[in-house]
């Protein structure tokens, strides 16, 4: 099964590289797809025990598998997130990690933050101290959400 399933890698690659447009991935997607969802019914059907386990947890997130065919900027492997986390495994093998369940949170909540803000190329210094002077005037922090201006860089 991993044969047709690496097979997307290369096409997409060409895609991103800019010598393969999008409309060819797309019309040249359907027939693989295909393909990797007869393998997968096969091994349900199986029994057997390594496809047995994820078998129902891929079929229930196939759509989300060729996501990276039609939205531009999707990638079809789960790199970017690896990467985006990197930091705060390093921290936590560094530091020790936390001593409670509120640190563990407020960790989770700042690398959060902190990796948004730099997806979206804000400046994470200026963001924080206007979050803690709202928190201290009872407001809601400033949304992490994109604004349309940056929605519109983005997509240039």
């Amino acid at each position: 099964m991993l044969t047709p399933a690496r097979q997307r890698f290369p096409w997409w690659q060409r895609v991103r590289e800019g010598t393969r447009t999008r409309a060819t991935l797309r019309s040249s997607m359907p027939p693989l797809r295909r393909a990797v969802e007869r393998l997968w019914a096969a091994g349900r059907r199986s029994g057997g025990p390594k496809t047995a386990g994820t078998g129902p947890d891929i079929v229930k997130r196939r759509a989300a598998l060729w996501m990276f065919v039609q939205v531009a900027g999707v990638e079809p492997t789960h790199n970017a997130a690896e990467r985006s986390i990197r930091p705060g495994v390093l921290w936590r093998t560094g530091s020790g990690g936390t001593q409670s369940a509120e640190g563990s949170r407020f960790v989770d909540s700042m690398m959060t933050v902190v990796t948004t803000l730099k997806q979206q190329q804000r400046n994470v210094l200026e963001y924080l101290p206007a979050a803690c002077e709202a928190a201290l005037r009872g407001e809601a922090a400033p949304s992490l959400r994109p604004t349309s201006d940056q929605k519109a860089q983005a997509a240039a």
